[in-house]
Formats: structure tokens, sequence, C-alpha cells
């Protein structure tokens, strides 16, 4: 483990109920002290307070506010597997509502709070356990995808796997971007152009 990796992991990993509780309670007092108050303005003093907690307590979970802020990336990245796959229908014609579900998935991942968001991913410093999430979120991710683009009659690109890759960092980077954009989007617009692309795109129209 590097120095800065020892900076950025957390002091105590839980081994009790008691303890993973409070450690989620101070995850989610982290994420709405950096989603209010930006995170130079976020110090381990307020979300403490928020937590109902010392900051002597808080400091036995985690080092500084750079650790809480990592684990809160990591475990935004590493969310777990495309919900609803096994209930896609895959009958000839239902190819949009198909990638539309996949589409969505990532939207509603990315829907809760813009500014948290943009915090996290500006910045959150680098850490050999997200990167390793980000590797480990992005594999299965395609393999979910991959197996759904050969299983559906609708699909006719010749690279299952190149056009698994490009359709997750698709969709995973142009909803991330426009999801934490200051500006207001219209996410039914977002969605369904993502939705139009990519549907053309796999089955191949001219």
């Amino acid at each position: 483990m590097t120095s800065a990796d020892r900076r950025l992991a957390p002091r105590r990993k839980p081994r009790q109920v008691r303890a993973e509780l409070t450690r989620e309670r101070i995850l989610t007092a982290a994420a709405h002290v950096f989603a209010d108050y930006g995170y130079a303005a976020g110090t381990t003093n307020r979300i403490a307070e928020r937590a109902r907690m010392s900051i002597g307590s808080l400091y036995q979970y985690f080092p500084n506010k750079d650790a809480i802020l990592a684990e809160l990336l990591v475990r935004h990245i590493d969310r777990g597997a495309w919900t609803g796959v096994e209930e896609l229908d895959m009958s000839p014609g239902t190819l949009a509502e198909a990638v539309r579900a996949l589409v969505r998935d990532a939207i509603d991942h990315h829907r809760d709070d813009p500014q948290l968001l943009r915090i996290m991913f500006e910045e959150a410093p680098a850490s050999s356990e997200l990167i390793e999430a980000i590797d480990r979120h992005g594999r299965a991710r395609v393999s979910q995808v991959r197996e759904v683009f050969a299983r559906h009659p609708d699909v006719h690109v010749g690279d299952l796997d190149t056009a698994a890759e490009l359709v997750v960092g698709t969709v995973e980077m142009n909803t991330h971007k426009l999801m934490a954009s200051p500006r207001p989007i219209q996410v039914e617009r977002l969605e369904s152009e993502l939705v139009a692309m990519i549907t053309r795109y796999l089955r191949g129209d001219e």
C-alpha cells in the first residue's frame, strides 16, 4: 500500500453491526455536508456534527475527509449489477426497450444529487481501491450488456465485445456528464436520444 493509499484508507473496517451502522452514519452525513457546503467547506467537524458524534469518534473510522469522499466514490462506482436485466423482453422488435432499461438504470443511479456527483468526480483523490472499483464495475457491466446483446435477435453488430464496451462507455460517460452538469437538463430528452442512437447502432441501421 502506498503512502497515498494509507492516507485514504478507512481506519477501521467494521466487524460488528453497531460499528457498521456508525460508519454508514458518517458516510450519509458526509454526503449531505458535501452537497450543502461543497468540498472545501465540508469539514470533518461539520460531518461529525451532522452525524451526531464527536470528532474523535469520526477519526476512529476515517483519517480525514479525503478518505470519506474516496469511500463515497468507490460505493457510487461499484454499485452492482444492472437491475432488472432478468426481466427484459428478448423477443424481436423489443431492442429499443432493452436499451431504454439500460439507460434508465444509469440515469436513476446518477439522479439523486448532481452537486454531490460533481464533487465526487472532481475532488475525490485516486487510490488503488478506487481504481479497482472502476475496473470491477466496468467488467461486470460490460459482461452483462454483452450477454444481452448476444441473446437479442435484433442486435446485428459484428463484434459483440467491442459493442458492449462502446455502449457501456457511452451510457456511463454521457449520463454522468449531463446529470452532473450545473445547468438543468431534460432527463427524458437525454434518455430518448441515447436510446435512439444506441438502438440504431446495434440494429445496424444505415
